[in-house]
């Protein structure tokens, strides 16, 4: 198994279904094996919440590594990067129940 990060449900889904698919098909496998490792071997790619939300799976719900990497991605759509604008900043505001002290430190 190639040396593949850990996917904790912090970072980009979509980057880590490339990045393993990339090793696992740079591994030297036959065309027809490729699928069945993808398939084996994903879980061994997650930790944490990842890793409950594939044991989570139904039983045989899944019947194609792209139907498991279009499920994976959708269930960790919310890590994924998104652009901030400079304009965000200015709609960032103090609560009226947290003292100045408490508000700067979240920054």
């Amino acid at each position: 198994m190639p040396e593949i990060p850990k996917y904790n449900g912090t970072t980009e889904p979509n980057e880590h279904v490339t990045s393993y698919t990339f090793a696992i098909k740079g591994n030297g496998l036959e065309d027809n094996e490729i699928e069945s490792v993808l398939l084996k071997k994903f879980r061994e790619t997650l930790s944490k919440g990842a890793m409950i939300w594939y044991h989570n799976l139904p039983p045989n719900s899944i019947d194609s590594f792209s139907m498991l990497a279009d499920s994976f991605v959708k269930e960790h759509a919310g890590a994924r990067k998104v652009a901030t604008r400079k304009s965000d900043i200015f709609k960032v505001k103090q609560k009226d129940n947290k003292i100045l002290r408490e508000f700067v430190s979240q920054f």
